[in-house]
This record gives structure tokens, sequence and C-alpha cells, in this order.
């Protein structure tokens, strides 16, 4: 087995790499390669692809999305303070190692091979590239429980997140969701879609084979609109999201709010086989409920009417819980060559998982439902 560094997924075969990525979307070479070959994710924009590959007899046999990162933007896991504690010291913090889907808060595999011990193989790989590089750091980002605890074993430290996430127990429609909720809970979201309705906004769900040069046009505003609204960095654009809507139509959905006619509002979203996931919303008109209706209710009737289980809205937002969606715990793993900030930050995430798991708590008992459910690990 032979290990190789690749700056461009387009060398990759796009099958040998999604016999390795599995069904999770944002893992998929189309994906990738859109991000390289759109411009988003690139060396200019502070993204520079080391994958890190494990080959054996000319077939790929492990691979590993990483980059080596001139800032902490389009992350979602904040290490901002890291950074800040390093220039304080005089010490360089960037470049740093890291490994993620950019732009994409979505927890999977990382370390993308069948055995253990071609994963433990990658990520010691990956270890290597970061001391041979001068790099302050490696971090890998939303893996899943399984690859977090391998990484643990490779002396990386485990770092925890929050998100919130909705839950299909099999709900035979919306009705029987809200029956489920508590009934000043259930009201207000009556009360809101009410409102939408009322404004005379129709809804219309898309997939990539049905979404036009025009709409996708459109999509780009919105979302362009949306970041400049929050000061957000615009991460991507026009071309990443017809790539992916070309490449892979059967996981893409696009909801599109319209008003006489004329689209006001959308959002995109991935799809899995058990899971939906919310990536980017704007609209270019306010209307009360209408952000509520575009990136939540009308994903639950979705998943609702197509048995899916999980529906991802997302990274931070409290405001979901009042809508049924349940707090999850994330990971991150991370090492650090500086020895000294290394016990630093080893203390410091001691100190805040007792935060995380007091913060689940108490969103577990501000839970929207009558009868809670249980809630994942």
């Amino acid at each position: 087995m032979s290990i190789r560094i690749i700056s461009d997924l387009a060398e990759i075969p796009a099958e040998q790499w999604d016999a390795l990525a599995g069904a999770n979307p944002f893992l998929r070479h189309a994906f990738l390669h859109a991000l390289q070959a759109s411009g988003c994710a690139v060396p200019a924009t502070g993204w520079d692809a080391r994958f890190v590959t494990a080959w054996q007899d000319g077939m790929l046999v492990g691979a590993l999305p990483l980059y080596l990162k001139s800032h902490s933007w389009g992350e979602f896991v904040f290490d901002w303070a890291w950074a800040e504690a390093y220039e304080r010291h005089g010490l360089r913090y960037y470049p740093k190692l890291v490994a993620a889907v950019p732009f994409t808060p979505v927890t999977g595999p990382r370390l993308l091979a069948a055995s253990e011990a071609t994963r433990l193989l990658l990520a010691e790989a990956a270890l290597g590239l970061a001391r041979e590089t001068g790099a302050s750091s490696l971090h890998v980002l939303f893996p899943d429980a399984a690859q977090a605890d391998e990484l643990a074993q490779c002396g990386m430290q485990i770092r925890q997140g929050v998100q919130l996430h909705w839950r299909n127990p099999g709900y035979a429609g919306f009705d029987d969701y809200l029956a489920v909720l508590r009934a000043d809970k259930r009201k207000k979201v009556r009360q809101e879609r009410r409102r939408v309705a009322e404004a005379g906004i129709r809804f219309e769900h898309l997939d990539g084979h049905r979404i036009s040069p025009e709409l996708w046009q459109f999509f780009t505003r919105c979302y362009e609109q949306t970041h400049r609204q929050f000061n957000s960095p615009i991460a991507l654009n026009l071309d990443f999201f017809m790539r992916v809507g070309a490449a892979m139509p059967d996981e893409v959905l696009l909801i599109v709010a319209r008003r006489a006619g004329e689209p006001v509002a959308s959002a995109l979203f991935f799809r899995g086989p058990d899971a939906l996931y919310g990536r980017s919303w704007g609209t270019l008109e306010y209307h009360p409920g209408l952000h509520f209706e575009t990136c939540y209710y009308q994903a639950i009737e979705y998943c609702i009417a197509r048995r899916i289980a999980l529906f991802e809205g997302g990274a931070q937002g409290e405001h979901k819980l009042a809508r049924g969606f349940l707090p999850a715990v994330t990971r991150s793993a991370h090492w650090l060559a500086e020895p000294r900030f290394a016990a630093a930050v080893a203390h410091y995430l001691e100190r805040e998982a007792g935060g995380i798991s007091r913060y689940v708590d108490e969103l577990n008992e501000r839970t929207p439902f009558r009868n809670p459910p249980e809630t994942p690990d």
C-alpha cells in the first residue's frame, strides 16, 4: 500500500472515490470536485487541497479530504480564539491542516476506507504531513462517533459541539407531527404557516433535473442576499450550484416560494438515502414566517412524504428547538504541534465538554414535545 498526496481531485477516478465515500452526498467526488472546479475551494480562497490517498495494486483503497488553510472561514468549528492566543505569544497559527468538507457542517466519515488499519494509516499520514509542512495543527471536522474514537487512538483531542436535528419516527402526515407538540408550539406553527399562505405564497419542490439555469440564478441571488445581510463571506457561486445540480440531480432539492407566480424566496437542500440536509436560503421579499416555512416546514413535509428519517437544518439556531428539532452532539478532532498550546487546549476542551453536556440537558428540558422522544447520542 502506498500513500499519495493529491491536490486535484480530477486525478482520482470518480467511481473509485465514490466507492469509498458511501451515500453521504457531500463526500461524493462530484461535490468536492465542483468546489474546486468552480473556484470556491482553491488556494486563492484559502483552501489548498492536500487529499491524502492510499493505493494498492493501482486501486484507491483509502482517502481523506484534507486542505491546507490560511484562515478559519467555512469550517463551523470555531478556533478563532486559539489563533488569537498563538498570535499573542508570537506564534503562527496559519497555515493549518483541516480535514473537512468545505462550508458543510454535516457529520459523516472523514477517513474513507473499509478497514480500520487503512483508516489509521490515513490519519497517521495526515499527522505526518502536518509535521512535514510545518503546519501549526491538524483538525478533523465533523467525523462520526466511531471515527472520532479512532482519531483519539492516534493522539488527537476530541471536541464536542451541538446541532439541532429533526427526526421522523414515521409520521403519516404533517398533522401527526403537530399532534405531538405542546399546544402553544402547535399553535405557533399553525399561525406562521397561515400567514405565509394568506400572503399568497405557494411552493414547489424541484430536484436537479427540473431546476432551470434561471432558477439557479435566482437562488444564487437569494444566497448572496442572505450573506450580505449578515455580513458573512460569500463562499459559493453560481458555477458551483449549477455543477452539483447537473452532476448530482437526484441528491439536490430546491424549494422555491412563489407569489403571483414569481419566485420570491428559495432554499437549497441535499438528500442522502435516509437524511435531508438544509444548506442555504434567501429571500428577495420579507414576509412573516417565510423563513420558517421555506427552510423547515416545507422540508419536514418533504421528509414525512418520503419517509426520510433525519432532517439536519444546518448549524446553530435555537429557534429550531420550538419547531421540533432536538440536540445532537457533534465531534471534531484536533492535534497541535506546539506542546504548551496542546496542553492548554486539552484543559479547555475538558471544561468545554462539561458545558456542552449541561447545554444539551438544558435544551432537552425545553423540549416542545408533549412526550419527549429519546435523544440520540
